[in-house]
């Protein structure tokens, strides 16, 4: 049978090898020496401050010793959140993630212990330490999983917001899981779950289920709207809080309707969509934030009307929808990209030239390949998929009009996007054009256009566990 060493013993084995006194070891590391004496007889215990400190003044490297601790005072003890929480705080920040693991599942077949988990992991989360927090949650969500708790559906709704990524193969599983478990969740919650649901659906161009989404969040902010307005509830106030006015979700939803009429070709249903944000006369708040989101939902509206009016063949209001970019052009860095982008669309769709245009808001295109960060799931999804699509969109323009150079540079913008976010459509999309067109193309181009094609296969068979034969 194998020994497991101790840290007591680890410590003893020191002290004798240095010829040091508890008293002079307890100098060193700013303990007393009955603390030091309690320890390596092992009549005491020790908290991870403690821990730290010792290994400290053996001259070990912060955590050597936090695979012993568990062994020595987790699992072969009755789990003492009072010393485990304070370990798991100190393993995230030294981002220690195995250590947190075998802790999680040393003690999750107690259901007990779920409540303090959770809680451990939402102030991870607010520390922004994800990887730990992720942990914690799929811990708790595991143990709970027949339990059929709201906890069990917030823990699946802060993995989905975790877990959501660059990667949007993975991101289409992640949505799939977490979806099941919306309707767990507190009423108010559920707006904001679905609208980041509906976000992420967007961003992988499923229209179905952005259209699902946003009907079920406009069905369910109407009913939570007329609760707090009802004349019979003056009083009427929610316990908890959604990240927008309340309001704004009803009009969200028919922007998410409009856009979902977008990409089937439907503009007159999305302009009658669009009205209906416009339209807001209904809203009953007059306070500062409110009259900021109205204000937001009039331009959106304003910009989405020439939009559609634009992509459905009337090409006289590209001027009147230019000057209206250049009008909001500071009001919102996220609308940007989706606002040129609809301009370059309409001008390969119907043949514009739109040179003076592109010319016009060179500095600003060239500012779209940096990604903003942000907690915010349409800036996280919708907007990567912009840029690659945007790069496209310019690629195609260009090339069409015999301006290689710039066509293949950001053809090749695109691609690498596409790649990033694991597009296979657009990166497709983008290797036809470039078929197309590979007799303009230089060498260099060319020499780039093929390493990047061999990457990505080498990619995807380290993915797919397969061999690429080579010897």
């Amino acid at each position: 049978m194998k020994h497991t060493p101790t840290i007591r013993a680890e410590l003893d084995r020191y002290l004798q090898q240095e010829g040091l006194s508890m008293t002079e070891f307890g100098h060193i590391a700013g303990m007393n020496r009955g603390v030091v004496s309690a320890i390596v007889s092992g009549n005491k215990s020790m908290s991870v401050n403690q821990l730290d400190l010792i290994t400290e003044a053996m001259g070990l490297p912060e955590g050597h010793f936090y695979d012993l601790f568990i062994e020595n005072y987790i699992i072969d003890h009755p789990p003492n959140m009072r010393r485990i929480e304070p370990f798991l705080f100190r393993c995230a920040e030294l981002d220690k993630l195995d250590a947190i693991r075998r802790v999680v599942g040393a003690i999750m077949d107690n259901l007990l212990y779920s409540p303090k988990l959770f809680e451990i992991a939402e102030e991870l989360l607010v520390q922004g330490r994800h990887k730990a927090a992720l942990l914690l949650y799929e811990g708790v969500a595991e143990a709970e999983r027949y339990q059929h708790s709201e906890r069990l559906a917030v823990c699946q709704y802060r993995i989905f917001t975790i877990q959501i990524g660059d990667d949007q193969s993975q991101n289409v599983r992640v949505a799939a899981v977490f979806e099941a478990f919306v309707e767990r969740l507190d009423e108010i919650e559920q707006l904001d779950a679905l609208k980041d649901l509906a976000n992420v659906y967007r961003s992988l161009r499923k229209w179905d289920k952005v259209d699902e989404m946003a009907r079920q969040m406009r069905a369910k902010a109407v009913i939570q709207y007329s609760f707090v307005h009802n004349e019979q509830h003056k009083d009427g106030t929610l316990e908890k809080k959604t990240r927008g006015p309340l309001f704004g979700y009803i009009a969200y939803a028919d922007l998410l309707c409009a856009s979902v009429c977008e990409a089937r070709g439907d503009y007159q249903q999305a302009l009658q969509y669009t009205y209906a944000y416009a339209d807001l006369d209904w809203v009953k708040e007059d306070d500062e934030d409110t009259k900021h989101w109205m204000n937001l939902f009039s331009q959106w509206a304003e910009g989405n009307t020439y939009v559609y009016k634009l992509l459905s063949g009337d090409i006289n209001v590209l001027h009147d929808y230019v000057e209206y970019i250049v009008a909001t052009s500071e009001t919102n860095e996220n609308e940007k990209i989706s606002k040129l982008l609809n301009v370059i669309i309409a001008a390969n769709q119907y043949s514009i030239d739109v040179d003076d245009i592109l010319k016009r808001f060179e500095t600003l295109i060239g500012t779209f390949s940096q990604q903003l960060s942000s907690d915010d799931m349409y800036t996280r999804q919708v907007i990567p998929d912009y840029i690659a699509w945007f790069g496209y969109e310019l690629g195609f323009y260009f090339l069409h009009r015999g301006k290689y150079i710039d066509g293949f540079k950001y053809l090749m913008n695109a691609m690498v996007k596409s790649h990033i976010i694991n597009n296979e459509t657009y990166f497709i999309n983008c290797m036809g054009l470039f078929v197309r067109f590979q007799a303009h193309a230089v060498p260099e181009t060319k020499a780039e256009y093929f390493n990047l094609i061999e990457r990505v296969w080498e990619n995807n068979v380290q993915k797919s566990g397969t061999s690429n034969h080579c010897g």
